[in-house]
């Protein structure tokens, strides 16, 4: 009798292993071959260090323009009250502009994330990674822009949003790098980072499709 049930165990035994192999065998087959790690949102906000040397050249030109519109310089023209009267309410005006514009009471400016990216210069939108077809680098007025050129779905949405629609060059929307507190090269690879993670995404999600559709076919 106990070498009945020995043999009688054998093949259920065996039987389990066959279909735990190929469960595993499945599971295999249908998860992602290679692990995808989303860079992390990036926020960046305008240059400190411009903004501050802008805002005490303003200071500056206000309290000479004062200095003109009050005669506190004797012999400069006969003209020199009313220039400084204009300069007061120019230089004034810019002053508290940039003082406005600050950093620290502005918050970031542009903002990227593993799903698209917003540039709060051009426009409130935020743009997915799935409407980019792609970022390339161009020279624009002297210096560096990252350049997106939309999918036609986007294309074709550019003329409803108004403020993109503005800033749109040659159906291609533009991020200037120039006065933000990071340097280009370390916003385009970020870019192109988040961009490339969310394209590779999609292909494993389709291929990941395509195998349960064969599996249940």
């Amino acid at each position: 009798m106990a070498m009945l049930g020995e043999s009688m165990h054998a093949p259920t035994e065996g039987l389990a292993e066959d279909l735990a192999f190929a469960a595993a065998g499945r599971s295999q087959s249908v998860a992602p071959a290679v692990s995808i790690e989303a860079p992390r949102d990036l926020e960046i906000s305008q240059c400190t260090t411009q903004l501050r040397l802008l805002v005490a050249a303003g200071f500056a030109m206000t309290l000479f323009s004062a200095s003109l519109a009050f005669d506190w310089w004797d012999g400069l023209g006969d003209y020199d009250t009313a220039i400084g009267y204009a300069g007061v309410a120019l230089f004034g005006l810019v002053t508290s502009r940039l003082i406005w514009l600050l950093p620290a009471e502005r918050g970031p400016v542009v903002i990227v994330t593993p799903y698209g990216i917003r540039d709060l210069r051009i426009g409130n939108e935020f743009l997915l990674w799935d409407s980019i077809a792609e970022i390339s680098a161009e020279k624009c007025r002297g210096h560096k822009v990252i350049v997106l050129t939309p999918t036609p779905a986007l294309q074709r949405q550019l003329c409803t949003i108004r403020a993109l629609a503005r800033c749109a060059q040659n159906h291609r929307i533009v991020i200037d790098t120039d006065g933000l507190a990071i340097d280009f090269e370390t916003l385009l690879r970020a870019c192109r980072d988040c961009h490339a993670a969310r394209t590779a995404l999609q292909q494993e999600d389709g291929r990941g499709t395509q195998g349960f559709a064969v599996q249940a076919s």
